[in-house]
């Protein structure tokens, strides 16, 4: 494995900063004095990229207020919360993403907290993701500020092989956006995702197939995709703690013990992944959530917040005419358990009505004095929506609530979203949240 800051005697490097090739054995760039040389034995042979943004919320914040550049940074909801993402400097602290706000602020009391603005995010999202697509057609977003990217057969467009077209890349990132990313270059989704997190921020970092086993096998089992902290204490409880282990151990035997997760364990720890990178792979689910400011457990009071998060969802599916088979409800108790239930329609819903009548039903079991400090509701299976919502023949009264709801999409599209207000949302704003 090679990252920016190797210097063996490695040909074929060159200056990630003026992208100047470099002769064997130096240590500084021979024509800008950069020390961010890249070098390694199958760097011009290596195709398939991961980026990463680098801090992405957080960076844009810093980069629309050059006061916050030296300030530890929070980007998250109010105190009652979780951090959606943090600066390097507060992270320096051991705040992390996910981290609830008060732990946050406990190990960073001097951080500057943002409410997350997603329409800026979105917006610098969709500017990078137009730059990738300049590189190449093969660009799989894995979410708002990562993707994988195939550069095979582009030597010709960029006339470079794809690692300086990557470099040349995250400094346009840089000039043009005002953001940092990472970049992963190896043969495989599994090692170009790893790659990009081994030099943060402002990273490039190699990974090539000759050395794929050396270089797994001191890390964690959690270096595996899907080894979270359950399966991990499993993995632990049965005394196999490094990928080392794993390569140790034959196919059979793992399937044996973890079924298909254990065939997963055996080819990724050897470095095997078959998987391609897929043109704009569809979105799994849709989906909405809230933190609140107090935690609640009267079923009057969560009811007209389940409704508003339905409507979210709702107008979400209908913006990219898409429908969904299975509605799933979300709610997270005052210890952080988190309590999913479901339930599978028998024809896909668009519809704001059906998301939060099913979604009522299923809460209404869990509403017996328990408090919540978090609600979500969500679809999934998702599909075109040219079989959702057909007229229903037994029950009269939805298809009406189905008229009334395209009459207020209507109205809404015409005079603003808070031109109509359904009963169970009317006074929302004054709501004790």
């Amino acid at each position: 494995m090679a990252t920016e800051i190797d210097t063996q005697d490695k040909p074929g490097g060159f200056c990630r900063d003026c992208l100047t090739e470099q002769p064997e054995g130096r240590t500084r760039c021979r024509a800008c004095g950069s020390p961010r040389l890249l070098r390694h034995k199958e760097l011009y042979g290596l195709t398939l990229a991961h980026i990463d943004c680098d801090a992405f919320y957080a960076s844009i914040e810093k980069r629309d207020d050059p006061s916050l550049a030296d300030k530890p940074v929070i980007i998250g909801g109010g105190k009652r919360g979780v951090v959606s993402t943090a600066c390097y400097i507060a992270r320096i602290s051991g705040v992390r993403s996910a981290m609830p706000m008060f732990k946050a602020l406990e190990a960073c009391p001097d951080a500057v907290v943002i409410k997350p603005n997603m329409e800026k995010y979105v917006t610098v999202g969709r500017q990078m993701r137009a730059m990738m697509q300049d590189l190449t057609p093969l660009v799989q977003p894995l979410s708002i500020d990562e993707a994988f990217l195939e550069l095979a057969g582009t030597e010709r467009l960029h006339r470079d092989p794809p690692a300086r077209t990557l470099a040349r890349f995250a400094k346009r990132v840089e000039s043009e956006l005002g953001i940092s990313i990472s970049v992963g270059l190896s043969y495989c989704k599994f090692l170009a995702k790893v790659a990009s997190d081994l030099q943060k921020p402002r990273g490039f970092s190699v990974i090539g197939k000759a050395e794929a086993l050396d270089f797994l096998a001191p890390r964690p089992v959690t270096t595996i995709w899907g080894v979270g902290k359950a399966f991990n204490a499993s993995l632990e409880a049965d005394g196999i703690r490094t990928i080392k282990q794993l390569q140790a151990m034959a196919e059979s035997d793992l399937m044996r013990r973890y079924g298909v997760m254990g065939q997963r364990l055996y080819r990724l720890s050897r470095g095997i992944d078959d998987r391609t990178v897929h043109l704009n792979e569809a979105a799994k689910s849709v989906s909405a959530e809230t933190t609140f400011f107090d935690d609640i457990s009267s079923h009057e009071q969560l009811v007209p917040i389940l409704r508003s998060l339905s409507e979210k969802v709702s107008t979400r599916l209908k913006k990219h005419d898409i429908a969904g088979h299975t509605v799933v409800l979300k709610m997270k108790t005052t210890d952080f358990k988190s309590r999913t239930r479901n339930r599978r329609l028998e024809d896909p819903t668009q519809l704001a009505d059906r998301i939060f009548r099913t979604g009522l039903q299923l809460m209404e079991r869990e509403t017996d004095g328990t408090k919540f400090r978090l609600l979500g509701i969500g679809v999934t299976d998702l599909e075109g929506s040219s079989r959702a919502d057909p007229p229903d023949l037994v029950d009269q009264q939805a298809t009406r609530r189905a008229q009334a709801e395209a009459a207020i999409d209507k109205l809404r599209d015409k005079f603003g979203k808070g031109a109509v207000e359904t009963g169970y949302t009317f006074g929302g704003k004054d709501r004790k949240r």
